[in-house]
């Protein structure tokens, strides 16, 4: 059996969790749908793939607390935004 190393340290407690930098990038898409007109948009010229892009979307739409108010979904590899 191969030996592992390892060191002991007594911690009085555990580090909290660490926060991920939220990324604002998704949120630039989110606020000119919310500041536009229509009620439905299509989401073009991302470089990303419609399902990357529809969950990323909706990663951020539920941590704004925003999901009563914005559907994303994806049809034919399209990714939509609408106005609930």
């Amino acid at each position: 059996m191969d030996e592992v190393s390892f060191k002991i340290v007594e911690v009085m407690e555990k580090p909290r969790k660490q926060q991920r930098k939220r990324s604002k990038k998704y949120d630039r898409i989110i606020d000119a749908f919310r500041e536009g007109k229509s009620r439905l948009v299509r989401v073009d010229d991302t470089g990303k793939e419609a399902n990357y892009l529809r969950l990323q979307l909706k990663k951020r739409i539920d941590a704004r607390e925003l999901d009563k108010q914005i559907e994303v979904s994806v049809v034919n590899n399209v990714t939509y935004l609408e106005k609930k």
